[in-house]
């Protein structure tokens, strides 16, 4: 059974990525959230359409909610991050 993980995975890379890139420009940072999750949606929608072979998503709109929720963990990911490392670093 195949969940699709790689391309999860490389979703939530790619927005990490993203929200790295508006953390160092003068936007404010409480919009990395909404940014990261609208380019998720994004992949999504392209690994769907380019018929990316272990994509979690039958249609468009499953495939959106992957993405939202792939960019959303990159967030997560980010917070967690700094909760262990016991900084509020930014």
């Amino acid at each position: 059974m195949d969940f699709g993980a790689f391309s999860f995975i490389a979703i939530t890379g790619i927005c990490y990525f993203i929200g790295i890139v508006v953390k160092t420009s003068k936007m404010d940072d409480k919009w990395i959230p909404v940014i990261c999750g609208a380019s998720g949606a994004i992949l999504g929608v392209v690994a769907f359409l380019i018929h990316t072979p272990d994509f979690p998503a039958n249609d468009i709109l499953n495939a959106i909610w992957v993405g939202v929720a792939s960019g959303l963990a990159a967030t997560g990911i980010n917070q967690i991050y700094k909760q262990l490392k016991g900084k509020d670093d930014e």
